[in-house]
């Protein structure tokens, strides 16, 4: 698989406060959950044209998206959406 296609992300919370869940298991092949509260949205924006940043008041989300990228999935949804 490409580097481009794995879509890297991370999450920095502010406190652990803020994180609700944490599941992790020791198999190597089920899930891992992660959830959190990011608190009032305050920017949603691109970082250097490849990263989706999403900020909040408790925190920040990055993805490995690019602007084209989020727009065709963006698109695609859409048009899956019923009417």
């Amino acid at each position: 698989m490409s580097k481009r296609k794995k879509h890297a992300f991370s999450v920095e919370m502010k406190s652990k406060e803020y994180i609700k869940t944490i599941s992790m298991s020791d198999d190597s092949q089920e899930g891992v959950l992660f959830e959190g509260f990011l608190g009032e949205l305050e920017e949603l924006g691109m970082v250097e044209e490849v990263i989706l940043e999403v900020k909040g008041a408790n925190g920040t989300l990055r993805i490995d998206l690019d602007e084209g990228e989020l727009r065709k999935m963006l698109e695609k949804k859409e048009k899956v959406a019923p009417s």
